[in-house]
């Protein structure tokens, strides 16, 4: 099939075919029920976890239906792909089960998880440049002088019916389409399969694609009524970190979404530690931007909907994840940093570590200063790192210290 000859209805046909061809493959994941994020945006939300996917992402679907069209030929040539890690990995497992060699270039800023993932699939990675399209142009050049055939990450009506795999799934398992389905946005080939899925049965049916702020090539492309480049740099979601649309994606996203939202790494950090702390589930910040786009408000859910958000991926780098977590308990006053003044006398700081425990703050560090140069002498200063049961409970703490004389404060936090 020709990229010009693709329609919502030909990726449908072909959607129907992949999914009988990944049966035993690829894992059924779970379409979780979530009460939390029901109460938090009023419809009924349900998380497809493709996280727990093989390889740890949902790319696996379309690479393997993809190779697995090949010819004798064209596989014994090899394959070769540019990823900034889960279609990497989804290419290097399928290749592996189909017994096709297998090169991938990774941009140098992919998570060192990801890099070492593709590798134990058994796939030779190649690092170049700093974003997707860089290392694109380099697995364009290594398929030009191998003679490997290159597996585009979403813009192959195989690789987008393999992805909208997932639709049928949902159906299947809801007992019926969904009213609303938020999916997070790269390249567009995970929102092309679904939508082309879904719309073509069900037109009623509502897709709300998610894309990062910092490179909205789909909203900016949309405006503009062509593909557009973008700048791009990278951040939390390096998953979805593209500069241009696909052209056969362009085509059939601007034909099936009903909207596209954009979300910061502020509001997806949240949504990451959310689902980890409330649902129990990993998801790497481009699997979450579904959810933290939902969470903002930036899409109509009316009471009762049934909504489906696709948690695209789990492979978050582990030297990620701390900060992320941190960040998000310094946001809601969970871990706090209290500044303040006391008199340079013995017993003063007693009386403050007496106040803290007092209102159950438990410390997590102390600094205590005597010999800064603009303190006025006979004082000290105090900063304390502690972990606090509440907002409440600091702004307690604040009260008394201050009531004692001691001008204390918490750290200044974004506004949220």
């Amino acid at each position: 099939m020709r990229g010009g000859d693709v329609t919502p209805e030909s990726i449908a046909a072909l959607v129907r075919e992949a999914y009988e061809a990944l049966e035993g493959i690829v894992h059924r994941t779970p379409l979780d029920f979530s009460a939390t994020f029901s109460r938090m945006t009023g419809g009924r939300v349900y998380l497809k976890l493709e996280n727990l996917q093989k390889t740890g992402a949902f790319k696996v679907r379309g690479a393997y239906f993809k190779i697995s069209r090949l010819s004798p030929e064209e596989r014994a040539r090899g394959v070769v792909a540019a990823s900034a890690g889960n279609h990497a990995q989804g290419v290097a497992y399928a290749a592996g089960r189909l017994g096709v060699r297998a090169t991938i270039v990774m941009p140098e800023t992919a998570p060192q998880a990801k890099v070492e993932a593709t590798r134990g699939y058994g796939a030779e990675v190649v690092l170049h440049g700093r974003v997707y399209d860089d290392a694109y142009r380099k697995a364009l050049e290594i398929a030009g002088e191998t003679g490997a055939v290159f597996i585009h990450p979403f813009d192959d009506p195989y690789v987008i019916a393999g992805q909208g795999t997932i639709a049928v799934e949902v159906e299947e398992q809801l007992g019926g389409p969904p009213d609303l389905v938020v999916v997070p946005v790269g390249g567009g080939g995970l929102a092309s399969g679904i939508a082309s899925w879904l719309k073509t049965r069900h037109p009623s049916v509502r897709v709300v694609g998610v894309e990062p702020a910092y490179a909205p090539k789909f909203t900016r492309s949309f405006e503009a009524g062509r593909p557009v480049e973008v700048p791009a740099t990278p951040g939390l979601m390096d998953g979805l970190v593209t500069k241009r649309p696909g052209e056969i994606t362009f085509k059939l996203l601007r034909e099936l979404l009903d909207d596209i939202v954009t979300v910061t790494d502020e509001e997806v950090a949240r949504a990451i530690f959310l689902l980890l702390e409330r649902s129990k589930t990993l998801a790497e910040g481009a699997g979450a931007a579904g959810l933290a786009a939902l969470l903002s408000g930036k899409i109509e859910v009316k009471p009762g909907w049934r909504v489906v958000v696709i948690v695209s991926g789990g492979n978050i780098d582990m030297t990620r994840l701390p900060k992320v977590v941190y960040y998000q308990l310094v946001r809601e006053y969970r871990v706090v940093r209290l500044q303040g003044l006391v008199p340079d006398a013995p017993g003063w700081l007693n009386r403050v570590l007496e106040v803290l425990a007092g209102a159950k703050l438990n410390i997590i560090d102390i600094r205590h200063d005597r010999m800064l140069p603009f303190l006025e002498p006979g004082w000290a200063e105090v900063e304390v790192i502690a972990e606090a049961p509440s907002p409440a409970a600091v702004k307690a703490v604040l009260e008394r210290l201050n009531s004692l004389g001691l001008p204390f404060r918490a750290s200044e936090l974004p506004p949220r």
